[in-house]
C-alpha cells in the first residue's frame, strides 16, 4: 500500500511535478508514491529515473485503467 497517493488530475499542470517531487522526498526508503494521472506519465518516469537518486526505475510499474486514467507507482530506494 503507497503510503501517499496524488490524483494529478486534480493539480494545476504547472504544479503538478513540483508536488509530486516534493511528496517523494517525504517518503521513506521501501515506500513508494501512487500517482493517478489523465495520461501515460512517462515523461515523469524519465525525469524521476534522471534526476532523483532515490528513485527505484526498477520497481516503477503503471497501470492504464481507462482512456483518461492511469495509476502509476513510483518506489523509493
Amino acid at each position: 500500500m503507497p503510503k501517499e497517493s496524488i490524483d494529478a488530475r486534480e493539480i494545476p499542470p504547472a504544479e503538478r511535478h513540483p508536488k509530486i517531487h516534493q511528496a517523494f522526498s517525504e517518503l521513506d526508503s521501501g515506500e513508494t508514491l501512487q500517482l493517478v494521472n489523465d495520461h501515460d506519465p512517462k515523461p515523469l518516469f524519465y525525469e524521476m529515473d534522471a534526476e532523483v537518486d532515490s528513485f527505484d526505475a526498477d520497481g516503477y510499474e503503471v497501470e492504464r485503467r481507462s482512456p483518461n486514467e492511469f495509476v502509476a507507482t513510483f518506489p523509493k530506494l
